[in-house]
């Protein structure tokens, strides 16, 4: 496989809507070039025995306990409320006065 050259990187500095300049858009092609070459290498390797894989690392998900504690009182929570209504907090209209309710 050839690397890119300086007209492949513009094309996709272009595509990607970069304004690079000429010392970007060599050091670019340089690293691009580099990584092309560190592929190719590892194309190389025989990988028929390796299983494939997603992750590399066991994942577990860290999950607290589930307790039931009790709730605060509705009376609490209606006192700590700016306004309520009929047991419940009532709250600003969130789209202005008429919101199609």
């Amino acid at each position: 496989m050839s690397g890119l050259s300086r007209t492949d990187v513009e094309h996709v500095a272009h595509l990607a809507r970069l304004g690079l300049t000429d010392a970007e858009l060599s050091l670019l092609e340089g690293q691009l070039n580099h990584i092309l070459e560190q592929y190719m290498k590892l194309a190389e390797l025989d990988t028929d025995a390796i299983e494939p894989t997603a992750q590399t690392i066991e994942l577990e998900n860290i999950l607290r306990e589930d307790v039931v504690v009790a709730s605060f009182p509705v009376e609490e929570v209606l006192r700590n409320a700016p306004a309520t209504a009929g047991g419940y907090v009532v709250s600003p209209p969130l789209l202005g006065e008429d919101s199609g309710r």
